[in-house]
């Protein structure tokens, strides 16, 4: 896990839900299950009522599409392609309704529903692009053009009405989807700050001991399934407690910064490196014996000698000693972080600045 990148939430909302919020495939199967019987009803009333010949069987092939687009979805998990099958039947159902004038013209009303709908659904650009098409379709269906071509039953103050109050309620759906999705940005990057601060570390931006523990059962368990050992290195900072008395909190605070930072520059991406606590440190490094840890126990170890921290009129060098502990079959995490420390306290106790393997205070580099 790479210690110094953030995640923050992904600008395409869709690929997001927060509590509460219903998944779009789960609308969609609803609506798809209000629509399919409501066809289904008019269909029926279409042939009984009103002898239309074309009406009925047009709606029932809409409902048994609008079927198959949910069966399509349970088959597939294609959330696409659920989405734009949806969007391109209600479509086309709705222009027919309008164009058509079914049950007496009063099927136009259908229309009020789609923008709201188009907008939950799918991007916003979508969502703007097709209710402007569908406007743009009203305006010619109503205009002396459509009458010529369709003759549409529609009164003129219908029309106006009609193209009126179905361009309020696009705009409004427009302006509260944006709304919407604007406050599904703020609360998935508040969800994401909090995820960050309850991993890692205020002062340093390392992780801090409770995400270094969850990567380290994670890679424990991909050692127990493919047997590829792992290292930990448990370092502190030499004569840190000397430091704060001497030169204040606030140095102590520089010099935990610098080492962190140290650390971050001199691990791979794929190490974590995680702050343990106070002065001390854990780098978890997958997949790498006890010879590789040791070589980059103690290049970190140097890289940190070679630093310092300005002061008034000097400067004041770190050192850290760590002790390097590498997986052995059938041990556990804690007795592993035990040896960890039992060569860390062989470091301490050989003179400081050293790297030592666990029970080897005589390998002190």
């Amino acid at each position: 896990m790479p210690q110094t990148k953030r995640k923050t939430p992904d600008t395409k909302l869709s690929q997001f839900r927060v509590k509460g919020e219903i998944p779009v495939p789960v609308l969609i199967n609803w609506l798809t299950a209000c629509a399919a019987p409501l066809l289904v009803f008019f269909a029926w009333r279409s042939d009984t009522m009103q002898n239309d010949p074309i009406t009925p069987p047009l709606l029932l092939t809409f409902a048994v599409l609008l079927s198959v687009n949910a069966l399509l979805y349970w088959l597939t998990s294609s959330k696409s392609l659920q989405r734009r099958g949806f969007i391109a039947l209600i479509t086309v159902l709705f222009t027919y309704l309008a164009v058509y004038a079914v049950e007496d013209g009063s099927a136009i009303l259908w229309l009020f529903a789609y923008p709201p709908i188009v907008f939950y659904i799918s991007e916003s650009r979508v969502g703007v692009t097709a209710c402007a098409g569908g406007l743009a379709g009203i305006v010619v269906l109503f205009s002396p053009l459509g009458d010529l071509i369709f003759d549409a039953p529609y009164s003129t103050s219908f029309r106006l009405t009609m193209i009126i109050a179905l361009a309020f309620e696009m705009t409004t759906c427009y302006i509260l989807d944006q709304s919407r999705r604007r406050s599904k940005l703020g609360l998935l990057k508040l969800a994401a700050d909090f995820e960050h601060a309850a991993k890692h570390d205020a002062l340093t931006g390392l992780a801090n001991r409770r995400e270094g523990l969850e990567q380290l059962e994670g890679e424990y368990d991909r050692y127990q399934r493919n047997g590829r050992a792992f290292s930990v290195l448990l370092m502190d900072i030499d004569l840190f407690k000397q430091v704060n008395d001497t030169h204040g909190h606030h140095i102590g605070d520089q010099l935990i910064i610098l080492v962190a930072r140290t650390l971050r520059e001199q691990c791979r991406k794929v190490d974590t490196v995680a702050r343990w606590g106070g002065e001390e440190y854990l780098v978890l490094l997958p997949e790498t014996g006890e010879n590789e840890a040791f070589k980059m126990a103690n290049r970190i170890r140097l890289a940190i000698e070679a630093s310092s921290i300005p002061l008034d009129d000097q400067t004041l060098q770190a050192t850290i000693s760590v002790g390097v502990a590498t997986t052995r079959e059938g041990e556990s995490i804690d007795r592993l972080l035990q040896r960890a420390d039992e060569a860390l306290y062989a470091a301490k106790k050989a003179g400081r600045n050293q790297v030592c393997h666990y029970g080897d205070a005589d390998n002190a580099a």
